[in-house]
């Protein structure tokens, strides 16, 4: 619901401010006086073009800001939350800003975030529906005929559903489309994958095996100099008169020789018999592998044969060993994809199928009571229009198949309002036949009729009174003040039987002060309706005659509905 309307620096509104409550609000004043400015303003805040000559002469830019309550609008909350434009205080708040420079240029703001005009018009249609001659006739899209049918109907959750079942279905088919597509190339691929799976599952190479056996290689090849190097140095530690061990020995009997004991030199002594030990037993080592060491040329010959089959495979790949093994998981698992796996041409007719037969019993389901719903609708609507003065006006809501069949994301058939304005004129579409007037009626008797399952909760109509008068007048004063009773309604009015029934009434007058035009609105008290009522039926002269049928009027207005 629209709570408040900030505009400053706009057209002839120097700044005007204000509130608005649940009902129905009309705005009257005399022609010219800037009526427009507030459907004009609403709309900016909405994501309408805008263009330099918006902004009041002599300032650098028109300032738009309208203030929501989206307490009943989920929808809204939901649009906020997922494009994360939802960081106000109060989560049921929502402001939407415009500004206007004055070379043309104009920034969006939602909740005080800067967003793309597109975001404003997109939450914007979530929040208002405006209803003018001109602009924003979104009853002239099918879209809005499929919208308000189903929400007549209560089957939004079942369309959400059906449109849910079309994306899968369609999903699937974009997949079986690109296999097929691509059926040469599978196959090709597919015969390659199993070429090389076969070799490497042949190679079988487990982690780590190729440093392994490089480490086994080196030493195998290297066998002879191993047991040169290992016996040289057993003989140079034990062997001979010359070995360390004997060096050492005879270092300690030199030191056993001193005539005295020599407490300094007890230490040298103790490393020297270590020494000597140690020096033993490395050589009983080394004696102990030369007996053992074998050269293993059966063994080298294997090992260079591995290593050989597996550099060649790492270069067949262009890749190193090292990566053999991921390579062989990789091309293993795209394999099983591609040969009968969840890629399959068999198992995609069959995920399609299933789909597809899913699609078509929510489709099913939601024409069936689409038929029923239609029925109702028009016969609502029919009686509606009677009351609008336009009897001979048959409403038609046109259920028709989609073309050529093909499952579509809102279900299985276009739907289109068509009017017959004469008995026996085959009904078309409400473009082709309504006037400016006559579609205002019309989506006005629409309104009524699915305001309660309406998921837009402010309407706003400009002029739907233009060329009626008299009693007709009276039920559409009527007609609005029913839909404000379940929402909230603006409307632009010159028919005094449409304001005196009025929630609220909005006064657009315009002045001059200094060479400068300024437009001023103000909300009416009680007296003031009465005044404003008067002037809108004998103009500028009132009568005490006059001043009396407004008052009747008036409390006939409101009495009517409590």
């Amino acid at each position: 619901m629209l709570n408040q309307l900030t505009v400053t620096n706009y057209a002839i509104a120097e700044r005007v401010e204000l509130q608005f409550r649940k009902g129905m609000t009309a705005l009257t004043g005399e022609t010219g006086a800037g009526k427009s400015i507030v459907l004009d303003a609403l709309g900016l805040a909405m994501g309408d073009r805008a263009d330099a000559g918006a902004v009041r002469h002599g300032a650098k830019r028109a300032d738009i800001t309208a203030s929501f309550d989206i307490s009943a609008i989920p929808e809204a909350r939901q649009w906020l939350d997922s494009h994360q434009l939802d960081d106000q205080g109060d989560k049921n708040d929502c402001i939407l800003r415009r500004t206007i420079s004055k070379d043309g240029r104009s920034k969006a703001f939602i909740n005080g975030q800067p967003c793309p005009l597109s975001q404003l018009k997109e939450l914007g249609g979530l929040l208002m529906d405006i209803h003018s001659q001109h602009q924003h006739q979104s009853l002239l899209r099918k879209e809005t005929h499929r919208k308000l049918l189903d929400e007549f109907g209560g089957l939004q959750p079942l369309a959400d559903s059906t449109r849910a079942a079309w994306k899968s279905w369609n999903s699937s088919r974009q997949r079986l489309e690109q296999r097929r597509h691509n059926a040469d190339e599978a196959e090709a691929r597919l015969q390659l994958l199993r070429y090389q799976v076969e070799e490497l599952d042949r190679l079988a190479l487990n982690e780590g095996e190729q440093e392994a056996l490089e480490q086994e290689q080196a030493q195998l090849s290297q066998a002879d100099a191993v047991l040169h190097c290992s016996h040289q140095a057993a003989l140079l530690c034990t062997e001979d008169d010359t070995s360390a061990a004997a060096l050492v020995r005879q270092a300690l009997q030199q030191l056993e020789q001193l005539p005295v004991e020599i407490p300094a030199l007890a230490d040298t002594l103790q490393m020297l018999t270590e020494a000597q030990i140690q020096i033993s037993e490395a050589g009983d080592n080394l004696r102990r592998f030369v007996d053992d060491y074998e050269a293993d040329p059966v063994r080298l010959a294997e090992v260079e044969d591995r290593l050989s089959a597996i550099y060649q495979m790492a270069r067949k790949h262009r890749i190193s060993p090292e990566e053999l093994p991921e390579l062989h998981r990789r091309l293993s698992q795209e394999l099983a994809e591609l040969d009968g796996g969840e890629g399959s041409l068999e198992q995609l007719d069959a995920e399609l199928a299933e789909r597809l037969s899913q699609y078509q019993t929510l489709a099913g389901e939601l024409s069936e009571k689409r038929a029923l719903a239609a029925l109702e609708l028009d016969q609502r609507v029919g009686r509606e229009l009677a009351q609008l003065s336009m009897p001979n006006m048959q409403f038609v809501t046109h259920l028709g198949q989609n073309r050529e069949g093909e499952p579509a994301p809102h279900g299985l058939e276009d739907i289109e309002f068509l009017v017959s304005a004469n008995p026996g004129q085959p009904a078309r579409p409400l473009a082709k036949v309504a006037s400016g007037g006559e579609l205002s009626r019309i989506s006005l008797a629409i309104q009524v009729v699915v305001a309660q399952t309406s998921t837009t909760p402010t309407l706003v109509f400009d002029e739907v009174d233009v060329g009626i008068g008299g009693g007709t007048a009276e039920v559409v004063g009527r007609l609005l003040r029913s839909l404000g009773e379940n929402g909230q309604v603006l409307c632009v009015t010159h028919l005094p039987q449409v304001a005196a029934q009025c929630h609220q009434h909005l006064f657009v007058s315009k002045f001059t002060e200094k060479d400068a035009t300024y437009s001023r609105i103000e909300i009416l008290d009680n007296q003031g309706r009465i005044s404003e009522v008067a002037r809108m039926l004998g103009g500028v002269d009132m009568t005490e005659h006059t001043l009396a049928h407004a008052r009747e009027m008036f409390v006939k207005g409101q009495a009517t509905h409590h």
